[in-house]
């Protein structure tokens, strides 16, 4: 009887769980060609990950001295908005020496295959000391086959 009762309730639990709609994915998943008029190299690659996770990078070419072309980070869906920060590492290129790190929270709208966002690149030395603060807005595109 035991048997019964449990195969019952494993059925009606496999059943249930095969009718659940499949979680949407969010808009801002996928990979993204963005424009950042402020930024010393204007254009870069983000990369946005269902996990919550993300990926920027750009060329090197923005700072002659300097390199910081890959930054890591996090992002939320906040309502209609998704909202996040991501942080990159910066070295002296001469002496190979860490020179600090910039760290950019930003808030994006999305529509379709188009986003615009505003953020704020916050910049630290290498004894992490604020040295800099530089609002921007951007502009992007989906990459699509």
């Amino acid at each position: 009887m035991r048997l019964t009762v449990w195969l019952i309730v494993a059925g009606a639990v496999v059943v249930t769980g095969a009718c659940e709609k499949p979680k949407e994915p969010k808009p801002i998943v996928g990979a993204w060609l963005i424009h950042d008029s402020k930024a010393p190299f204007p254009m870069h690659m983000y990369v946005f990950n269902a996990d919550g996770t993300m990926q920027q990078a750009n060329p090197d070419a923005g700072d002659a001295h300097g390199s910081d072309s890959d930054g890591k980070g996090i992002w939320v869906a906040d309502r209609s908005r998704i909202r996040g920060k991501w942080v990159e590492i910066m070295a002296d290129r001469p002496t190979h020496r860490f020179t600090g790190r910039g760290e950019y929270s930003f808030e994006i709208s999305v529509s379709g295959d188009r986003l615009n966002g505003n953020g704020t690149m916050n910049l630290f030395d290498a004894n992490d000391q604020p040295t800099g603060r530089v609002p921007t807005t951007f502009t992007g595109e989906r990459v699509r086959l």
